[in-house]
C-alpha cells in the first residue's frame, strides 16, 4: 500500500484513492528507467502533503505580501541555505514551479523579446525551452541552435564557438534532456565570455550527480544555473535557479513578480528535505552508483548489439538508436512497458523519423539505483530489453509476458520509498 497511508482520502474519495494505490503498486512492480524520474523518500512525500499547502506567500523572506509568514520564512530560508551550501553558490531561488518556468525566468531576467539566444537543438538532445520553435522561447526570441557531430554524436565546441561568433547571442544554454556525456562547462564559459553572452547551465538531469560529486559542477563557469529538483536530485517536482551575486537580483525579480505569484510552500519544504538528504555522505555513494549502473547497462546493451548514441554514457542517461533493429522507438517503448520496463521513446541525432514516432529510446538509472539494483543486475536488464525489442518486431507476446513475470519477481525483492 501507499506509504504514508491515505485513509482519509480512501473515505473522502475512494475512486481517487484507488488510483493512487494502483500507481504506487505499478511503480513498485516495474523497472523504472525513465531518465527524468526517481523515487523520493517518505520524508519528502510527507513534506509535500503537509498543511503547508494551505499557505499563500507572495514575495520573498522578510518581504511578503501576506501576513502569517512566521513559519514559512524559516522554511524557505532552510531551502535556500541548503541549496547554496550543497552547490557552493552565492544565491539560490527555490520558488520556480518547475524547470520550464525557471528557464523562462532566465529569459525575462537577461534578454528582451527578439534578442538572439542559443541552445542545443531539440533533436540533438536539447530542451524545448532552449529556443525550440514550438516553445514560447523560440517564438519570442531569435533562436540559433548548435548540434552534435554526425560521427561521434558529441557536441563540437569549435562549431559552437563559430556559431556564437557569427550570431552573438545574448544567452547561451548548455545542457539538455538527452546528453549522455559530460558537459564541458569551462569550454562553454570561454565561448560565452568571448561573445559577451550570459552562460546558463541547465543541469536539470544531472543536478544530483553534481551534488554527489559524480559529474563536474558548472559553478565558477556559468553565472546562472537552472535545475529541477527531482530526477537525479531525488526531490519533489520543483525547480531552482542558482547564481552568483551579480545576477541574483535580476533572477529574483524575474521569478516574482515577473512570472509567478506565491510559491508552493509544501514543495519548498520538500525541496529543503531533499537537499538535506543530498548533503549526506550516503548520497555521494548513491550518485556514483547511478553512474556505475548506467555504464554497466550501456556496456551490456552494446554487447547485445544495440547502437548507443555516443557509444556509451558518462552519467545516468543512455540513448539508443533502434534503426538497425527494424523498429521505431514508440512501439519498442510500448512493448517494454507491457513487460514492466518503463522508459520513453526519443529522437536521436539526425533522426529520419517523425518526432512523435522517432528512432530511439531513452533510459536512465537513477530510479533503479534508488531501489538498490546494482551493477550485477545490469546484464539481466539488458537481456530483457533485448528480448522484448526482438519480440516486439515479430509480435511475440509470450516473450513479453515471460519478461513481465520476471520483472515482477525481481522488483519484489527491492523496497520502494512510498510503498509498503
Amino acid at each position: 500500500m501507499h506509504q504514508p497511508p491515505i485513509p482519509h482520502l480512501a473515505v473522502a474519495d475512494p475512486e481517487l484513492a484507488g488510483l493512487v494505490e494502483a500507481e504506487a503498486t505499478r511503480q513498485f512492480s516495474s523497472i523504472r528507467l525513465i531518465a527524468s524520474e526517481n523515487y523520493v523518500s517518505t520524508a519528502v512525500l510527507e513534506a509535500s502533503g503537509s498543511v503547508l499547502t494551505n499557505k499563500y506567500s507572495e514575495g520573498y523572506v522578510g518581504r511578503r505580501y501576506y501576513e502569517g509568514q512566521q513559519v514559512i520564512d524559516p522554511i524557505e530560508t532552510l531551502a535556500v541555505d541548503r541549496a547554496k551550501a550543497l552547490f557552493g553558490v552565492e544565491h539560490a531561488n527555490v520558488q520556480p514551479y518547475s524547470g520550464s518556468p525557471a528557464n523562462l525566468a532566465v529569459y525575462l531576467a537577461f534578454a528582451e523579446p527578439g534578442d538572439t539566444v542559443m541552445g542545443l537543438s531539440l533533436p540533438m538532445g536539447g530542451h524545448l525551452t532552449h529556443g525550440w520553435s514550438v516553445s514560447a522561447t523560440g517564438t519570442w526570441f531569435r533562436s540559433v541552435r548548435y548540434g552534435v557531430r554526425a560521427d561521434t554524436g558529441r557536441i563540437d565546441l569549435d562549431e559552437v564557438r563559430d556559431l556564437a561568433l557569427a550570431e552573438r547571442p545574448r544567452i547561451i544554454f548548455c545542457g539538455g534532456t538527452a546528453i549522455p556525456r559530460t558537459i564541458d562547462f569551462p569550454g562553454f564559459a570561454a565561448i560565452a565570455r568571448e561573445v559577451g553572452a550570459v552562460l546558463v547551465a541547465d543541469i536539470a538531469h544531472i543536478a544530483g550527480l553534481i551534488a554527489g560529486g559524480a559529474h563536474p559542477s558548472p559553478v565558477g563557469h556559468a553565472p546562472v544555473i537552472s535545475t529541477t529538483t527531482h530526477k537525479t536530485l531525488r526531490g519533489p517536482r520543483g525547480a531552482m535557479l542558482l547564481s552568483d551575486a551579480e545576477h541574483a537580483t535580476a533572477i529574483d525579480k524575474a521569478v516574482f513578480p515577473g512570472l509567478q505569484g506565491g510559491p508552493h510552500n509544501h514543495t519548498t519544504a520538500a525541496i529543503a528535505v531533499a537537499l538535506r538528504e543530498a548533503a549526506a555522505p550516503a548520497f555521494r555513494d548513491y550518485a556514483h552508483a547511478v553512474v556505475a549502473n548506467a555504464r554497466a547497462l550501456a556496456e551490456a546493451l552494446v554487447e547485445r548489439g544495440f547502437d548507443l548514441v555516443t557509444g556509451g554514457t558518462d552519467n545516468h542517461l543512455i540513448l539508443i538508436d533502434l534503426t538497425s533493429r527494424d523498429i521505431g522507438g514508440k512501439p519498442a517503448a510500448r512493448a517494454l512497458d507491457q513487460a514492466g520496463i518503463e522508459l520513453n521513446y526519443n529522437a536521436v541525432p539526425f533522426d529520419q523519423r517523425r518526432p512523435f514516432d522517432p528512432s530511439g529510446i531513452r533510459l536512465g538509472t537513477a530510479a533503479i539505483t534508488t531501489r538498490g539494483l546494482g551493477v550485477g543486475h545490469m546484464p539481466v536488464l539488458a537481456g530483457w530489453i533485448d528480448d522484448v525489442v526482438k519480440a516486439a518486431v515479430v509480435g511475440d507476446t509470450a516473450t513479453i509476458t515471460r519478461v513481465r513475470e520476471q520483472v515482477t519477481e525481481l522488483t519484489a525483492a527491492f523496497p520502494m520509498p512510498g510503498f509498503a
